[in-house]
């Protein structure tokens, strides 16, 4: 495995204090972290105050059972939460970082349905090739394909080669160059007892870092992420079951648009 490090400012030299200056720059410092938590809190108290919109076209999906539609993939429950993953209908195996993200969601998902939440990955993938790679990375998670609907195109994680041929495509609530036809996103629907069907949010870009826990205990540690600077910063992600072979691999890009945005 590829231990290749980055020195950085914050671990060269750093200040090393005795333990009664140490508790109390900390103590300093937890203010700083409850305004966050709080500002956190209030975030989270606005978003679920937006408005909705009715999904009105009937999506269907292939999945392991049958044919789906989307209020079928609710299984029952309120609250459907969709993680676009990166995975075109041509692609030989699932993005990288997207996949990164997934990793942390089996152990998630006995505690989401608890929650009145069913979590599902969608992408454009036959679901031959989905299952394929599901079996390869080891998950259990819910994976279906939206192949053949408009799915992807309306919430604006895939891009026709029209829209590519322009030079920018519409993504995250802009229009941005991107070098994929596939993109990451996550998405949230509520189904009310008349099984009407809402779309009540839906982030991109960075704002999928919310499934990226690992990122989290990173963030706690001396070095960070300890990401170089560079236009991708999740380029040092491999697929779980390739990182034994990172210290041959060339370095390349990832394949999700990043720009720290």
């Amino acid at each position: 495995m590829n231990t290749t490090t980055i020195e950085r400012p914050e671990t060269t030299n750093h200040r090393v204090v005795s333990s009664e200056q140490w508790l109390a720059e900390r103590k300093a410092f937890l203010a700083r972290e409850k305004e966050l938590t709080h500002l956190r809190d209030q975030i989270a108290r606005e978003r679920r105050s937006l408005p909705w919109e009715r999904v009105q076209k009937n999506y269907v999906f292939d999945t392991p059972e049958d044919r789906r539609t989307l209020a079928e993939l609710f299984k029952g429950r309120s609250q459907l939460l969709v993680q676009h993953f990166m995975l075109g209908p041509d692609w030989e195996q699932g993005c990288q970082s997207c996949s990164f993200m997934a990793d942390h969601t089996d152990g998630m998902n006995v505690h989401l349905a608890h929650r009145d939440i069913t979590l599902v990955a969608v992408s454009r993938a036959p679901l031959a090739r989905i299952m394929q790679f599901r079996e390869r990375m080891g998950w259990r998670f819910d994976w279906v394909s939206s192949n053949g609907s408009d799915f992807n195109l309306d919430f604006h994680v895939s891009f026709t080669p029209e829209e590519l041929a322009t030079g920018e495509v519409y993504y995250n609530y802009g229009k941005l160059p991107f070098p994929h036809d596939e993109a990451p996103g996550i998405s949230a629907f509520y189904r009310n007892e008349a099984g009407e069907v809402f779309h009540t949010y839906s982030t991109y870009g960075r704002g999928v870092e919310v499934m990226m826990g690992a990122y989290n205990l990173m963030d706690l540690m001396p070095k960070g992420r300890d990401e170089r600077e560079a236009p991708y910063k999740m380029e040092w992600v491999r697929h779980h079951d390739r990182y034994e072979q990172q210290a041959e691999a060339p370095a390349i890009g990832a394949c999700c648009c990043d720009k720290r945005a």
